[in-house]
C-alpha cells in the first residue's frame, strides 16, 4: 500500500477566489493547509494578484516544499472598460463600474476551461467563490465537486439561510424597521438596510441577475468550507451544517497556518510601515494600552470623517495604531494629516500607517488592546484569535451582522453606533461624529470590571482557536473529513 502522503498527492484541489484582499488572503492560508497535508493545491488568479502575495507563496513553495501552485489567467480589463491594472476589488476606482468588473470575472472562463484541460494530475476539487456561479458548469464539464469559500462565519450563512426561507424580510415596511430574524439561539434584531446587498437589490450596483447567480452558485454547491471554528460557534455551526446537508467544514481560523514572522507580517500584501520600527514603537508601550483602528482595504468612506476618526484619537488620550488606505482616494487626507502636523502632534502616542498594515502581527503584540474594526470576517476572526476586545464599525455587505455576532452572540465588543449601511458607495455624510468615536474608545480601552470580563472572554476564544486548527482540534479533523471526503468523490 502507498504510503498517505503520495496517495494524497494525487489528490488536486483548483481554487479560485474573488480579486479582492479579504478573499484571497484566506485562500491563500488554505492552499497552505491542503499543501501541508500533500495535497496539490492550484491558486487561479491574475498576474496583479499573484504578483501582491508573490513573496508569501514563493516561500511556500520554495523553503517549505509544498505542493502550491499559481495558475495566472489574463484580466480583460480593457475590454470591460477598466483601466489597466485594475484586477482586483479594491483597485476599481468607482463603484459605477462595478458591473464592468463583474462582466471581466465572467470573461475569464473560456482561459480556465483551457487551462484545467491541460493540467495534471486533472482536478479533484473546484473551490470557488459564490462571485464566479459560472464554476458550477466548470465543475461538471470536468467531473468534479464544487465547494463554496465565501470568506463568512457559520452565523452570517445561517442568518442568509434562514431568512431565504422565511418571510420575515417581506413584512417590514421599510428599509429602516427593526425585525428580528426567525429561528435562531439569540434574538437577532436588524434591519434591512444593514442586510447584505442581496436583501436590497434595487438599491445596488450589480444587476439583480448577478445577485440571483451568486445565491444560487452557494446553494447549488457540493458543499461549503467555513474559515470558523465549531467551538466559537457552535449552535450555529451545527444549524448551518444541517442545513447544508452536513457538506460545510469550519477549517480556521486560517490566519493561525502561518507560523513565520515573514509570513504573518507579509499577509495579504508587502506592509507600507518597516516592520522592525512598528514592533518597537509597540514594544513602547504598555500592554493592553494601544488600540488598533483599520477599516480594511475596501474602505469608502468619506476624508472629512476619516478626519473625525483622527480627532476622536487623539482626544481620547490613548495610543493608537491608525492604518488607512492609501492611494488616490485618500490624498486629501494625507494633506490634511501634514498640514496639521498630526503625526509629529501625536509621534509619541500615535503611530499613523498610511497603506498595508501588518494586521496580524500588531493585533497579536502584548501593547495592543482593542480593536477598532470594520466588522470584515477576516478582521474579526484576527481580532478574535489575538484575544482583542472590537470597538465596531461596519459598512456593507455581512459586516453588520458580524457586529451583532461580536457584540451580542460572543460579548467581546462595544458598537460605536453606525446605523446606515454605505453599500460599497463612496460615502460623503459622517455617520458618526468625533465625540462618539472618542466616548467608545475611552469605553473600550477602560479597565472596569465589564471590559476585563470582556477580555477574559477573548482570550478563552483565543486559546479555543489556537486549540482547533492543531493536530487533534476540530478544525483539524474537519480538514481530513473534507479531503477523504473528495477522495471518496473521485472514486467514485
Amino acid at each position: 500500500m502507498a504510503p498517505v502522503r503520495e496517495t494524497q498527492q494525487q489528490l488536486h484541489f483548483i481554487l479560485v477566489p474573488f480579486m479582492a484582499q479579504g478573499h484571497m488572503i484566506p485562500t491563500i492560508d488554505i492552499a497552505k493547509l491542503l499543501a501541508h497535508r500533500g495535497v496539490i493545491a492550484t491558486l487561479v488568479t491574475t498576474h496583479d494578484n499573484a504578483l501582491r502575495h508573490k513573496a508569501v507563496l514563493d516561500r511556500a513553495m520554495a523553503s517549505g516544499g509544498l505542493p502550491i501552485r499559481v495558475l495566472q489567467l489574463r484580466f480583460p480589463s480593457r475590454e470591460v472598460g477598466l483601466p489597466d491594472g485594475c484586477e482586483s476589488a479594491d483597485a476599481v476606482p468607482s463603484t459605477d463600474l462595478l458591473p464592468n468588473f463583474f462582466s471581466a470575472l465572467e470573461m475569464l472562463r473560456p482561459q480556465l476551461e483551457q487551462r484545467l484541460a491541460e493540467i495534471h494530475p486533472k482536478p479533484s476539487c473546484i473551490v470557488s467563490d459564490i462571485f464566479f456561479p459560472w464554476t458550477s458548469q466548470v465543475a461538471i464539464k470536468f467531473c468534479t465537486p464544487r465547494i463554496v469559500f465565501h470568506g463568512m462565519s457559520c452565523f452570517s450563512h445561517l442568518c442568509n439561510h434562514v431568512l431565504r426561507i422565511s418571510e420575515a424580510t417581506e413584512r417590514v415596511e421599510s428599509e429602516y424597521e427593526p425585525f428580528f430574524i426567525p429561528n435562531l439561539p439569540h434574538r437577532i434584531e436588524i434591519t434591512k438596510n444593514k442586510l447584505p446587498q442581496s436583501w436590497k437589490k434595487s438599491s445596488n450596483h450589480l444587476a439583480d441577475e448577478h445577485i440571483d447567480g451568486f445565491i444560487e452558485s452557494e446553494e447549488s454547491a457540493y458543499g461549503v468550507l467555513i474559515n470558523s471554528f465549531e467551538e466559537l460557534e457552535p449552535e450555529y455551526a451545527k444549524l448551518y451544517g444541517e442545513a447544508r446537508r452536513g457538506r460545510m467544514w469550519c477549517i480556521g481560523p486560517l490566519s493561525l497556518v502561518n507560523k513565520e514572522e515573514s509570513d504573518i507580517a507579509e499577509r495579504g500584501d508587502k506592509a507600507s510601515i518597516d516592520k522592525n520600527k512598528c514592533l518597537e514603537w509597540l514594544d513602547s508601550k504598555e500592554p493592553n494600552s494601544v488600540i488598533y483602528v483599520c477599516l480594511g482595504s475596501l474602505c469608502r468612506l468619506a476624508v472629512k470623517e476619516m478626519i473625525e476618526f483622527g480627532l476622536a484619537l487623539e482626544a481620547s488620550e490613548h495610543p493608537f495604531v491608525w492604518a488607512f488606505k492609501g492611494g488616490e482616494r485618500y490624498e486629501e487626507l494625507g494633506n490634511w494629516l501634514d498640514s496639521e502636523g498630526f503625526e509629529e502632534r501625536n509621534k509619541e502616542r500615535g503611530l499613523v500607517i498610511r497603506g498595508w498594515a501588518p494586521q496580524v502581527m500588531i493585533l497579536s503584540h502584548r501593547s495592543v488592546g482593542g480593536f477598532l474594526t470594520h466588522c470584515g470576517w477576516n478582521s474579526t476572526l484576527e481580532g478574535l484569535c489575538a484575544g482583542v476586545p472590537m470597538l465596531t464599525w461596519p459598512m456593507f455587505a455581512e459586516q453588520f451582522l458580524n457586529e451583532k455576532m461580536i457584540v451580542e452572540v460572543l460579548r467581546v465588543g462595544y458598537s460605536v453606533g453606525v446605523d446606515v449601511a454605505i453599500e460599497w458607495e463612496e460615502a460623503e455624510e459622517s455617520r458618526v461624529k468625533k465625540e462618539e468615536i472618542e466616548r467608545g474608545v475611552r469605553r473600550l480601552m477602560d479597565k472596569s470590571d465589564e471590559c476585563e470580563e470582556m477580555r477574559r472572554r477573548v482570550e478563552e476564544i483565543r486559546d479555543m482557536g489556537e486549540r482547533a486548527i492543531k493536530e487533534g482540534g476540530s478544525s483539524h479533523l474537519n480538514l481530513t473529513i473534507l479531503i477523504e471526503d473528495v477522495r471518496k468523490q473521485m472514486s467514485m
